[in-house]
């Protein structure tokens, strides 16, 4: 009987990344992708190879050839039930592309591939607006739905359910707003999308723990700073995505520290390659008709009032720290100036 590893633990293998200290000697192991993998492992680290989609002409827009090489790359994942982290630079158009994705799902979903199901995004509130303007204007015949107060009776939203949903392509909802639906936790969501997801860097936080228990076929993240200060920021977004591929927390914590001891964190980015698309605006390959940013420093002068304030704070908060203020209270402090 022929045994097979699983995918993450195979992909471990292959980037020379073991997340245990008991690595395999590399003068004695040698780890080859199959040929099933190898292809695959081809097609996400070079979207552009991949096999062409099309959403038709249901999506009110053009898309540019690097978002078009993005629906690929989104498309090809999700059917193989794998995570994505779409890193594009702020402005690429990481919205489109998932709406674009949905069309796709949409299509298949009548002909018996797929279970016509709905798809939910979570996003800051401050984005609820965009996602729900993108869509009218990109997406037309998609039926969205926007589960959140400013757009719905509080006493409708609490009874929100997987049997309201029939129908609907796309459910929108704040980080903030979904641990107050319990129920949606029930609903077996084609996709869950979380939008600057960055705002889940903090694996300990209520929004955090509430937006992992989300059941999907598969999860995407959308975010520009996939990295916002440190490495582990990387670990909670991948344990929404991938979970398991990285380790533990813990786990995790000590093999960055071995690689950061050596200076070479070639593994981790060989690990995490095939699952992260980041594309800049500052790179003409990708988009070269947007004009440079132009940068003007702006200088405001104080007036006498105001210096006057700013140095008596300024004094103020000198004595306040020559007290006996230590560790937590002593930022807090600080911070309160």
């Amino acid at each position: 009987m022929a045994h097979g590893l699983p995918l993450a633990e195979a992909m471990r293998l292959l980037a020379g990344a073991t997340l245990d200290e008991e690595a395999p000697d590399p003068d004695w192991a040698e780890f080859v992708a199959g040929p099933w993998l190898a292809e695959t492992l081809r097609g996400l680290r070079a979207p552009s190879t991949l096999a062409a989609v099309d959403p038709g002409p249901v999506l009110n827009a053009t898309l540019r050839p690097y978002q078009q090489e993005g629906v690929r790359w989104l498309s090809f994942l999700t059917r193989l039930g794998l995570g994505a982290c779409l890193a594009d630079d702020m402005g690429l158009g990481k919205t489109i592309q998932v709406l674009a994705l949905l069309f796709l799902f949409k299509r298949d979903g009548t002909d018996g591939t797929l279970t016509a199901r709905p798809s939910l995004p979570v996003a800051p509130a401050s984005l609820l607006a965009n996602w729900m303007q993108e869509a009218a204007r990109f997406a037309p015949d998609l039926c969205c739905m926007l589960a959140h107060p400013s757009g719905m009776a509080r006493e409708a939203l609490q009874a929100l359910d997987a049997q309201q949903l029939t129908g609907v392509d796309l459910v929108v909802t704040t980080y903030g707003t979904l641990p107050r639906l319990p129920k949606l936790r029930e609903v077996s969501w084609r996709l869950v999308v979380i939008d600057e997801a960055q705002a889940i860097k903090n694996p300990a936080a209520k929004q955090t723990r509430e937006v992992k228990k989300l059941k999907a076929d598969a999860r995407i993240a959308l975010t520009g700073t996939p990295v916002e200060n440190r490495l582990s920021d990387l670990w909670s977004i991948f344990d929404f995505t991938h979970p398991g591929l990285l380790g533990s927390e813990r786990v995790f914590s000590g093999f960055t520290k071995r690689l950061s001891e050596t200076g070479h964190f070639g593994p981790l980015r060989i690990l995490i390659a095939p699952y992260i698309l980041r594309r800049l605006k500052t790179d003409k390959r990708i988009i070269s008709d947007l004009p440079d940013k132009t940068e003007l420093s702006a200088w405001c002068s104080l007036s006498t009032v105001q210096a006057i304030h700013y140095q008596e704070a300024v004094k103020a908060l000198a004595r306040a720290l020559g007290s006996s203020v230590e560790g937590i209270g002593r930022r807090g402090l600080v911070l309160s100036f």
